[in-house]
């Protein structure tokens, strides 16, 4: 049984654990989750984060690389509920959130860099479970990822 907490995940595997970098803040209401990766790749524009999370989650984790930008939301309290609604466990976001006070009241994992009013984009632009880098991590679809207080780390899956 793999641990929970993101520092035994790596004091169990070691050199198998990747760590990512950035320093993400808490925003769901569940500080600690863990599952299977899917992962989207979009700058500005949530449109492809929302197809994703209308599909069964399936306990997964979506990893969201949305290049690091402060300047719009990719996810919100809509796209949160539509992720719960779904089976996912969490959001892992190299980007920024919005509705604070309300993600903060779902069971549900939400890490992003921080958070801003603007909402994104809505072109469509964007790519679902391909490996996206950040943090010196590269999530793979498939692959584990943890997080807590502590951070984000990959791992990859059991055989």
């Amino acid at each position: 049984m793999i641990p929970t907490a993101t520092s035994d995940i790596v004091d169990a595997y070691g050199a198998s654990v990747s760590v990512c970098s950035l320093r993400f803040e808490q925003f769901g209401g569940i500080r600690v989750c863990q599952g299977p990766i899917a992962t989207v790749r979009c700058f500005e524009d949530n449109v492809v984060v929302k197809r994703a999370l209308t599909e069964p989650g399936l306990g997964r984790v979506l990893v969201i690389d949305g290049g690091g930008s402060l300047r719009v939301a990719l996810a919100g309290d809509i796209v949160a509920g539509l992720a719960l609604k779904n089976g996912w466990l969490g959001l892992i976001v190299n980007g920024c959130v919005r509705d604070v006070a309300a993600l903060r009241e779902l069971p549900i994992g939400i890490k992003a860099l921080g958070s801003t009013p603007l909402p994104s984009g809505k072109t469509g632009e964007g790519e679902l479970n391909v490996p996206v880098t950040f943090g010196g991590v590269t999530f793979i679809a498939g692959a584990l990822a943890a997080a807590d207080d502590d951070g984000v780390v990959t791992l990859p899956m059991p055989a």
